[in-house]
């Protein structure tokens, strides 16, 4: 069988092209920081809530899409340039700024090297003040619940607060051992609420769990927690 000779170096082509663009160099920037409200962390549930990086103006309109950590960190691996940031729509126990019907705000970044920038956010609740004790297999919680978002626009009720337990440091509703439920109807006071929960049977045996207050505000399908504890009993 003949080959064309015009194939041949057509073939060349093609694979020095490929070459070349597998020989870019990956990005090497990280962009770091955390959900923040008024200087403090934003505590929601593990790989959840999303997060969207667009890069304008590079060709291409899909955005970079990451998620936050529990204690509401986040991270990126970006090539240097311009970036907009912004979280989804119904994303988040938090308010997020909008700038007309259905327009998300975004963020402008400008990435050059391994920067951090911490997004301000405006959550419906906090919990504050947790206390969360471990004694004889038993966790307890005393707490208040600060309602940040108070016009009569946006206010929000809510639908109930859970203490949640975990043999390991990732504590939710989806990654529990144990957890306890209060109904938002039967909280008379925002102030000295109080819950408490069983340890089960943990095989391999610990004597140690972390556990996290959750509060699940009405109409928002993401919770806001408190800190991370770990407790030994």
């Amino acid at each position: 069988m003949k080959i064309k000779f015009h194939h041949i170096i057509l073939g060349i082509l093609l694979a020095a092209t490929g070459c070349k663009k597998d020989n870019y160099a990956p990005p090497g920037s990280k962009l770091t920081g955390r959900l923040t409200y008024k200087g403090e962390a934003v505590n929601v549930e593990y790989n959840q809530v999303p997060f969207n990086l667009y890069q304008p103006g590079f060709g291409k309109s899909a955005p970079i899409v990451g998620t936050f950590q529990q204690d509401g960190t986040y991270s990126a691996l970006l090539f240097n340039g311009n970036y907009k940031f912004t979280i989804p729509p119904n994303q988040g126990p938090f308010m997020w700024k909008e700038v007309g019907p259905g327009k998300r705000d975004t963020v402008a970044v400008t990435i050059s090297g391994n920067q951090t920038m911490d997004v301000e956010v405006t959550p419906f609740y906090m919990v504050r003040n947790a206390k969360i004790t471990a004694a004889a297999s038993k966790v307890t919680a005393v707490f208040d619940l600060e309602k940040v978002v108070t016009d009569a626009a946006n206010a929000k009720g809510i639908d109930r607060v859970d203490l949640y337990i975990n043999k390991t440091q990732f504590v939710s509703g989806g990654d529990q051992i144990a957890s306890t439920e209060l109904a938002g109807s039967a909280i008379t006071s925002l102030t000295n609420i109080s819950m408490s929960v069983n340890v089960p049977g943990i095989s391999p045996t610990q004597n140690y769990v972390f556990a996290r207050i959750g509060v699940k505000v009405s109409g928002v399908e993401d919770m806001i927690f408190s800190p991370l504890v770990k407790l030994t009993y």
